[in-house]
């Protein structure tokens, strides 16, 4: 159950990073809104399966999951570039979580 949850937060760290770039600094008002309870909500989340995860495994995979998550948004939505040396480094992301998740 906690990595469930965690995947969740995860998940919805990309919500909420996504909703902040769509709110223009905060100039508009329902993805800011988005944005706040899908932070509240993640970072809840996180801190439910911090109960039964480490501390460095549960926060490292809810990072990559966002960073990950996030430059997947920007590429097929936002049309940024998906350069060899960007899409190494989101593989290279990739490959810590899971080896984390392993590890634990």
């Amino acid at each position: 159950m906690p990595w469930i949850l965690l995947t969740v937060a995860g998940l919805l760290e990309i919500v909420w990073a996504t909703a902040m770039k769509y709110s223009q600094g905060f100039s508009k008002p329902l993805p800011t809104v988005v944005m706040v309870v899908g932070m509240v909500a993640s970072f809840w989340l996180l801190a439910v399966a911090m109960r039964q995860l480490p501390l460095g495994t549960a926060y490292m995979v809810w990072t990559g999951i966002g960073a990950i998550g996030s430059f997947l948004v920007g590429v097929i939505f936002l049309s940024e570039p998906a350069t060899g040396l960007r899409l190494g480094a989101a593989s290279m992301i990739v490959l810590g979580i899971v080896t984390m998740k392993i590890a634990s």
